[in-house]
């Protein structure tokens, strides 16, 4: 087989995967609908329960397009990461910008007592969290931006955003500290990640934020295979490599910032899944990685999500824990086989 039927067949499982999972991510929960009522819900029929309908329509179909939002994007941003920085540990929260988030969050719970009380309930609102959280990211990624213009070298920028995100961390645990049990664990559950809060008119925002993020870096898919070889070749075939590099900048930084602001910060996802999208298509070629990366990404963020709400309990675990749980030993896994396919 060549590697382009192959890789056709590969695709077309990963969709049929990807189609399969998200009925199956709809149908489960404290209350299992059978697949063949969420297909009906889905396709304008009707289901044996009018309330499954409701169920489905309002709560279930979100959460489950937040998730593919969510995984599409941070494993693309964690590929133009890994490219750039040409760092396979690199993922889209290096320069920072969750902890910007966090940051921005942090200031608005942690410091609530210190606001007028009406001022306060306003901004401890979910969409007041969603905004603090944006201005976190949007602050740091404007400090990116301007560094990245007055830096030649492109490690130099993966540093300045270790540096933000060990400056912002840092004042997280100062308001920590002088933070009360409430306001403690109203943070700690945002900072677990979570996709069933979010509204119709949450996930249109988010959408078009995840889309115009995944259009800025599919315009990078040539300049990407080019950087693969290092600046100065990308360089030599005419890339002009300091527009690139602010491209996959503020292309990462639109998705990471845009779904840690609706979702919390999301761990695994970002890092991991490139890596696994690498050693199933054995190929560098961003052509292919750009797709595949981006339909694991969705497919490993629904598993999550279905093994997080524990079918059959009202009990719902973190989605973060789950990500990172389930995610690691999957990792570890396939680079332990692929080592021992190349002995």
């Amino acid at each position: 087989m060549t590697n382009t039927n192959r890789n056709i067949a590969l695709f077309s499982i990963l969709t049929m995967s990807l189609v399969l999972l998200l009925l199956m991510n709809i149908s489960l929960g404290s209350v299992s609908i059978p697949v063949k009522d969420v297909f009906n819900s889905l396709t304008g029929g009707n289901t044996s329960k009018e309330t499954w309908n409701y169920i489905i329509l309002n709560y279930r179909l979100p959460k489950a397009i937040a998730a593919i939002l969510v995984g599409m994007g941070l494993s693309i941003s964690g590929l133009l990461m890994q490219t750039l920085f040409r760092n396979p540990l690199a993922g889209p929260d290096v320069l920072g910008l969750s902890s910007g988030a966090s940051l921005g969050v942090a200031t608005i719970v942690l410091g609530a007592a210190f606001l007028p009380m009406g001022l306060s309930s306003i901004l401890l609102s979910s969409y007041g969290i969603i905004l603090a959280s944006s201005l976190g990211s949007f602050l740091v990624l404007l400090a990116v931006l301007a560094v990245s213009q007055r830096l030649r070298n492109t490690m130099a920028i993966l540093i300045v955003g270790l540096m933000f995100a060990s400056l912002t961390s840092a004042i997280v645990g100062t308001l920590t500290y002088f933070s009360t049990a409430e306001q403690l664990q109203k943070f700690t559950f945002w900072s677990l990640g979570n996709l069933g809060n979010l509204s119709w008119s949450s996930i249109v925002i988010l959408s078009v934020c995840v889309t115009i993020g995944l259009l800025l870096s599919l315009f990078s898919i040539k300049p990407l295979n080019a950087l693969l070889l290092g600046e100065n070749y990308a360089r030599s075939l005419g890339m002009n490599y300091k527009k690139t590099r602010l491209i996959i900048i503020l292309a990462t930084s639109i998705l990471a910032g845009s779904i840690t602001s609706f979702a919390g910060p999301i761990a695994f996802i970002g890092l991991a899944v490139p890596h696994i999208a690498k050693l199933v298509f054995q190929t560098s070629n961003h052509s292919v990685l750009f797709w595949s990366t981006l339909l694991f990404g969705a497919i490993i963020m629904l598993i999550c999500d279905s093994i997080s709400q524990l079918p059959g309990s009202d009990i719902t675990l973190p989605i973060n824990a789950v990500t990172s749980i389930f995610g690691a030993p999957i990792v570890i896994w396939l680079l332990i086989r692929k080592r021992k396919m190349m002995n």
